[in-house]
């Protein structure tokens, strides 16, 4: 009994050798070798990274009323300080604000100096120095976040060394406030081109319809067919007067003295002054000659020369207004907060690094080791 003991106890003894082998190399390639490499990455190797910081707000000054013009701008996409807000982010990330950065500061020697880790670096590891490869590093370098409520842009630049960090923050700074520069010139120059564009095609309206109403009356030969009209009918009345006085005088001869010589006479004036009314009348209210047809046409052409000296009017007094309004600031930058200048380093977090490397490798052990036992005990 006692040696069937001792060869069942060798096996035994042997498996549970090889199982504890087994788990402590488990446990040595997830959380020990793992640890260590951290410990040695964070703790000697990884080099301190500064973060300068800067808030900014693009706005656009509030007017307390507005013209139709400054309407249209607005509704065209001037002084939409948001809108531009995302244009001056996107310019901060753009390969132009990298290019110039580089040629200003050097930023690629910066960031591939050999003071760096060879795992932070730009082109450590797969030795790629294009300008593509440096600008998507860049964009990792430099973060910008927009606060929806407020406004604000918070502006943070990732750097090796204190002093780039705050260079580069403030370079980004002073190249948007030069677009935002940018953007105001152009505004200017767009509503003043939109204004003396509306004058120019005011002016042309104006002086047809000028040369409208000229022609008309040089082809007439009618000055103002209302005011002509006028007169014409106040000698109409006359000459109705003066007849109705003719014909009581004919009358009363006609009636007390038929033999009276002056009759003849007054029969002819009669007949006269009835011819004349008759020729005048026609003159204002007969066939297309008359004052009354030439006055449609006139009062049409007036109105339209009236209605284009107006639109002038409007155009000039747009103009006036485009000048003033393009002598005002329509986008400002503030600096809300100047960019920092890092005294000490804010990354890598090497404790949280360590720590964080500890807890996965505990993770990862703890899961294999079950799966091991798992398809161990499976095969049993």
């Amino acid at each position: 009994m006692g040696k069937l003991s001792e060869s069942n106890g060798k096996p035994l003894a042997s498996g549970f050798v090889a199982r504890i082998k087994r788990i402590n190399t488990l446990f040595l390639l997830t959380l020990v070798i793992p640890t260590l490499l951290s410990v040695l990455y964070f703790g000697f190797i990884a080099s301190d990274v500064y973060i300068s910081e800067s808030r900014f707000v693009v706005r656009s000054p509030e007017r307390q009323t507005a013209s139709p013009l400054g309407m249209l701008l607005k509704g065209s996409g001037f002084s939409r300080a948001q809108d531009d807000t995302y244009t001056v982010q996107d310019f901060m990330l753009s390969r132009d604000a990298l290019h110039a950065l580089d040629e200003k500061l050097g930023l690629k020697q910066a960031f591939s100096s050999d003071a760096v880790d060879i795992f932070s670096r730009f082109a450590g590891l797969d030795w790629d120095d294009s300008f593509e490869a440096l600008h998507l590093y860049y964009q990792n370098k430099v973060e910008i976040q927009l606060d929806a409520a407020s406004s604000i842009t918070t502006l943070r630049v990732r750097s090796f060394t204190g002093d780039d960090s705050f260079q580069i923050n403030e370079y980004l700074l002073g190249m948007a406030e030069t677009l935002i520069n940018q953007l105001n010139e152009r505004g200017r120059q767009d509503m003043i081109r939109f204004a003396a564009g509306e004058v120019a095609a005011a002016e042309d309206k104006a002086k047809a319809a000028a040369l409208a109403l000229s022609a008309y009356r040089n082809q007439t030969n009618v000055i103002d067919p209302e005011r002509q009209s006028t007169i014409q009918l106040q000698q109409i009345a006359k000459l109705q007067d003066e007849l109705i006085a003719t014909q009581a005088q004919l009358s009363q001869l006609q009636t007390f003295a038929k033999n009276n010589p002056q009759i003849p006479s007054l029969q002819q004036m009669v007949r006269n002054l009835q011819q004349e009314i008759a020729a005048e009348t026609g003159r204002v209210a007969g066939g297309n000659r008359s004052l009354a047809n030439k006055a449609a046409e006139y009062q049409r052409l007036a109105l339209d020369r009236e209605f284009a000296d107006k639109q002038l009017g409007s155009a000039f007094a747009s103009l006036e207004q485009a000048r003033s309004e393009a002598q005002r600031q329509q986008l400002y930058l503030e600096r809300i907060v100047q960019p920092s200048k890092p005294d000490i380093a804010m990354e890598p977090r090497r404790i949280r690094g360590v720590l964080s490397t500890v807890v996965i490798g505990l993770i990862a052990w703890g899961i294999l080791s079950m799966l091991i036992a798992g398809v161990k005990e499976h095969q049993d």
